[in-house]
């Protein structure tokens, strides 16, 4: 990246498929791939065969994004519809969730399964995940360590998985909670260097913990592929457009820390559990109470702390052009809440149908007329 050049960007999809009539989840990932060849080289099996995943390519600008992820949605979500099959941006499925999944038959996948044994059989989870691209394994520990602030409130922002089989759970992200059965959860520790968060992940996987760096399931970590950070906090996304927003959010957030590294400022120090403590009770309340700064460990209002948030980052969205799509999403939270509560109003609206309707609208949305 030249100096003055945006800073890249790339976001990760996950998507579940479910039955069109049951909601529950379809063992049709495969055979979907087969019935978009033009998608054939931007779309992935996931862990089980009820799930499918994509990818934009590197970007500079929202735009960019937008577009890669509207077209998939669009062309997937019409073959979708004619195998009797719905693309949903949702955590978790919100209905099928106490049968075991199918594991997508790749050695890999397999060799986690029977690794991980039953905490695996029911991990129906997909999230969004973004990358931001780093000059440096030691420029994304630093960065890593300042953006554990504001982990919480992005936590909360895009929780979109209040339901699991059949019933609300009580928390906006039941994802996460899922996500906490995994060998290594929550967001890392503090690391001194990109040396020593190296040693960190070549440990767990001589001592046996992990079978690969792939299966690194911290919220946040540095990519074993790509010069990235990766933030894999937010659950998946009803719309493409809440997804690039939440993005290029993140983006700033991580150019505003690599600044202050490169300032000498000092890390800011966080009390012991807090962080992971106050991600726990965004998950579990989404924008709809108080969320808990880990830099002062005090409860304020969920968007008092997403405001400041913001407000952290202005200079950073208006040199890449991102500030009135952030706002246009903060705007969207205050009316409508965050995705899980929409998804609990449709539920109580119109049940698992409700649901299907919400899903299939999510992923038709911003595609143009006919496409």
């Amino acid at each position: 990246m030249g100096r003055g050049e945006p800073r890249t960007f790339g976001v990760e999809e996950e998507y579940l498929l479910l039955d069109s009539a049951t909601g529950l989840p379809s063992d049709r990932a495969a055979e979907l791939i087969r019935a978009v060849p033009q998608l054939a080289d931007r779309a992935e099996r996931e862990f089980f065969s009820s799930q499918l995943e994509t990818a934009t390519p590197v970007c500079r600008d929202a735009e960019e994004a937008e577009a890669a992820l509207v077209g998939f949605r669009s062309v997937v979500s019409r073959a979708a519809s004619g195998l009797g099959v719905v693309l949903a941006g949702s955590g978790v499925p919100p209905v099928g969730g106490d049968e075991a999944g199918t594991v997508t038959p790749k050695p890999r996948y397999r060799a986690i399964d029977a690794e991980i044994r039953g905490a695996a059989a029911k991990q129906y989870v997909t999230g969004t995940h973004v990358h931001v691209g780093i000059p440096s394994p030691d420029a994304g520990v630093e960065a890593l360590a300042r953006l554990a602030r504001w982990a919480p409130t992005l936590m909360a922002m895009t929780a979109n998985s209040p339901l699991w089989c059949g019933e609300p759970t009580g928390f906006a992200s039941w994802r996460h909670i899922m996500n906490m059965s995994w060998p290594v959860a929550g967001y890392p520790a503090g690391f001194e260097d990109g040396d020593e968060y190296t040693a960190a992940v070549s440990q767990l996987i001589e001592s046996g913990v992990l079978i690969d760096p792939g299966i690194v399931t911290w919220v946040a970590r540095l990519s074993q592929n790509f010069p990235t950070l990766e933030l894999r906090i937010a659950d998946a996304q009803l719309e493409a457009a809440d997804a690039v927003g939440f993005a290029v959010l993140v983006r700033a957030l991580v150019e505003r820390a690599l600044l202050e590294a490169e300032g000498g400022e000092v890390r800011p120090r966080y009390g012991a559990g807090l962080v992971n403590g106050a991600i726990w009770m965004a998950a579990r309340n989404g924008v709809d109470s108080d969320l808990i700064d880990p830099l002062t460990g005090a409860a304020r209002p969920a968007f008092e702390l997403i405001e400041r948030m913001v407000r952290s980052v202005e200079p950073e969205l208006r040199r890449f052009g991102d500030l009135a799509r952030v706002e246009r999403l903060v705007d969207r939270l205050r009316v409508d809440g965050d995705p899980a509560r929409r998804q609990l109003g449709r539920f109580r609206e119109a049940g698992v149908p409700g649901l299907m309707a919400l899903y299939r609208e999510g992923a038709e949305a911003g595609a143009p007329a006919g496409v």
